[in-house]
């Protein structure tokens, strides 16, 4: 077959635009994914053989379920034996993250019983991360200098870790699944100044955690090993109705299909996620590191705190974080945001995950208690943080 002079021409030319094609689309920029709002078209229902809420579509029949308890429902459901995975971080006395541990310093145990762990990572894996940002009018002036918190945080991250936006007001906003590009988180952050022009009313904070920990930290396709939630908030929820009466943090009997404070801390603790809470209030001056540690083993929510005039929104974030573990830091008495992101960033690149297959009662529906120690001769220079609980869900 003959070509001519022209016939060639063309062939070169059509080859040239093609491989320009390749190459502009190899260079070209990924860009930010659509903004997603998590409660849109959703409600909270709840199951009532085993009192759990879920997030439904607003027409399904599940939706339409009545909210009251089955009178023969079995008292102890056993579920689907999987992994139970716990972050820990290790403090010596001068507040250094401690290195170099390994399993054999570890001991575990589920409701006071001994656990074989049959997981450790000694800050290997992969960390995920939701950044929840709180973009009500009262909390603009702590969403400044958003870029430079994304290189703070970035910073002390690996490459490979992950990191996903959500911000929320009245609504939750879903600005960036979990990407390891900082360049698009950048730009995530950077939006979220700009949701100041959506007309929304509320903050509803505890609401946002539960369908952040929903929509990117459960289910078959969730992350495993270190998973956490950088909450920013005032604390100021106009979501839940929590009161200083604990009766409040739970749903009433027989049931109903609102979201409660339990619900968030049992969607909290299935998925394995800490949570690290950065008020943009004052610490009370009586919420000492060392009040909240001498009462890391019960609720906060007492008159106790209530005599001390601790403020009771600031209380619930403190109770988040307790039954959740993590952190709490009161941005006002650090300074800066990007101050604040490198240290919570710098303690979860320290971390070790402890995990085991929890069987026989310890794999029952319902919570958990759970102890993770160190070697007596570790222990006696090395503090450990880890969740005091783990929440295994009724099957579905």
């Amino acid at each position: 077959m003959r070509f001519s002079a022209t016939s060639s021409a063309v062939c070169v030319t059509i080859i040239i635009s093609l491989a320009l094609g390749i190459s502009c689309h190899a260079q070209a920029k990924p860009k930010l994914p659509k903004e997603k709002q998590l409660d849109r078209d959703v409600q909270f229902t709840r199951d009532p053989a085993n009192g759990e809420v879920r997030v439904v579509p607003t027409h399904s029949k599940a939706a339409e379920a009545p909210a009251h308890a089955e009178e023969n429902a079995p008292h102890a459901i056993r579920s689907e034996v999987s992994l139970v995975q716990a972050g820990c971080s290790a403090v010596a006395e001068d507040g250094s993250f401690v290195r170099g541990l390994t399993q054999s310093d570890f001991t575990l145990r589920a409701d006071s019983a001994p656990q074989a762990i049959s997981n450790f990572d000694a800050s290997t894996e992969p960390v995920h991360i939701v950044l929840l940002l709180d973009a009500s009018p009262s909390e603009y002036h702590a969403l400044e200098n958003m870029k430079e918190s994304a290189r703070a945080l970035s910073a002390q991250l690996s490459p490979q870790d992950e990191v996903a936006v959500v911000a929320f007001a009245g609504h939750s906003h879903l600005l960036l699944p979990f990407s390891t590009d900082r360049t698009l988180l950048e730009e995530a952050l950077t939006k979220v100044g700009l949701m100041r022009n959506i007309d929304e009313i509320g903050s509803n904070i505890y609401g946002s955690v539960f369908l952040a920990a929903d929509e990117l930290l459960s289910g078959p396709h969730a992350p495993s090993g270190r998973k956490a939630i950088i909450l920013l908030s005032d604390g100021q929820d106009t979501g839940l109705k929590l009161s200083w009466d604990p009766a409040s943090m739970f749903p009433p009997p027989g049931g109903a299909n609102f979201l409660t404070f339990e619900d968030v801390v049992r969607e909290l603790a299935a998925t394995g996620a800490q949570v690290f809470a950065i008020s943009t209030e004052n610490r009370p001056k009586a919420m000492t590191a060392e009040w909240l540690k001498t009462h890391r083993g019960t609720t906060l929510i007492a008159n106790d705190s209530r005599r001390l005039e601790i403020p009771a929104y600031t209380i619930y974030l403190a109770e988040l974080v307790r039954r959740a573990g993590g952190g709490l830091y009161f941005l006002r008495e650090i300074g800066a945001l990007s101050d604040v992101y490198a240290r919570i960033a710098a303690e979860l690149r320290t971390e070790y995950v402890l995990g085991f297959y929890p069987d026989g009662s310890f794999a029952n529906a319902g919570w958990h208690q759970l102890q993770i120690a160190l070697s007596e001769q570790q222990a006696r220079a090395v503090e450990l943080n880890c969740r005091p609980a783990y929440y295994i869900p009724a099957p579905r």
